[in-house]
């Protein structure tokens, strides 16, 4: 079904058996759910759980949508560890490690690993702005301080700091560098790379208002934060266009255009936090600095999430299943649209 049409990555016999677990699709950049400025964790769960029902083939934490930044280092690992364990061997999940040191870079790597990751996310250092060479050697300290497989991560609109072609090129040699998120938006990078990182190196989307187009254009998938709202028409898009249903594809990229504009209409993860709280999954609670959605944003979030909602339930009614060990949720207003 879903997993058949995906590319698997294959490095070598030692890597094998997670190999085949990590490939494209439709990956989700999951959000941290917050209440009275605690994490979750019923929430979180169920999160998880509803994505892995829905056919996405990864739980991506502790990114920028899971607001990172304002987590500490034990809440980092207990947002993985729960991840881990809801997911466990059906899907990889992918945390991010990255600081703008590398020292501290490698302790969240470290960390990650002994929590359950099957594999990192690696942001170039912020803040710091090294240059190509420092980029190099910084993910090169990485990879050798852990043993699973690492993805880059090019948003040079967050970090100012972006990562050069020749740069991936020299890293994909690297045993475990096993793919790039690419949020720059340059929908010419895949068929520039491609001869450049080989077949079973993975090209992943970070941008979900063209990740479509850059499907097209030669990538694998995206990690996507519209997968928040939208699990099975994400999943099912990308099954599309690995079955060679160009039809559906096109159809479901047009379904889903309206709403990847409106989860960015403010900083992420502001309007995708307002989204699922509106869908009773989770509160609308962030952390300082971040603020929530605007009353005049409002109105587009839940127009476009309206769009879609009903496709998208057809698709896949939304299952709760039963959780061990983990509260129950008692403060989420279940109210609907």
């Amino acid at each position: 079904m879903f997993r058949s049409f995906m590319r698997s990555w294959t490095r070598n016999t030692r890597q094998a058996p997670l190999a085949k677990s990590l490939r494209g699709g439709s990956l989700v950049a999951l959000p941290t759910p917050f209440f009275h400025n605690r994490i979750d964790e019923n929430a979180f769960a169920k999160m998880c759980a509803r994505q892995i029902e829905c056919g996405t083939s990864a739980l991506v934490v502790c990114t920028t949508t899971g607001e990172a930044s304002s987590l500490s280092q034990l809440e980092q690992c207990r947002v993985i560890e729960i991840a881990a364990d809801i997911a466990g061997d059906r899907v990889p999940v992918i945390a991010g490690a990255g600081t703008c040191s590398t020292a501290g870079s490698i302790a969240l790597a470290s960390q990650a690993e002994r929590a359950g990751a099957a594999a990192l996310l690696c942001v170039t250092p912020y803040y710091m702005r090294p240059t190509q060479e420092g980029i190099y050697r910084h993910m090169c300290a990485i990879h050798d301080a852990v043993t699973i497989p690492m993805i880059l991560y090019d948003v040079p609109m967050r970090t100012a700091c972006a990562l050069a072609d020749d740069t991936i090129e020299r890293l994909a040699r690297l045993e475990r560098i096993v793919g790039l998120k690419d949020a720059t938006g340059d929908l010419e990078r895949p068929a520039r790379l491609r001869p450049r990182v080989g077949d079973e190196f993975l090209l992943l989307s970070g941008d979900d208002i063209t990740q479509a187009m850059h499907r097209v254009a030669g990538g694998d998938g995206c990690i996507s934060v519209t997968a928040n709202v939208t699990p099975a028409l994400c999943a099912d898009m990308h099954h599309a266009w690995g079955r060679g249903d160009l039809r559906t594809f096109n159809r479901i990229a047009d379904l889903l255009a309206p709403l990847s504009r409106a989860l960015f209409v403010e900083t992420n993860p502001i309007p995708v936090k307002y989204a699922l709280s509106k869908m009773a999954l989770i509160a609308d609670e962030l952390r300082m600095p971040l603020t929530p959605l605007s009353q005049d944003c409002e109105k587009t979030v839940d127009m476009a999430v309206e769009s879609v909602r009903s496709v998208e339930q057809r698709m896949h009614p939304v299952i709760q299943p039963p959780l061990v060990g983990i509260a129950p949720v008692e403060h989420l207003a279940w109210s609907r649209w």
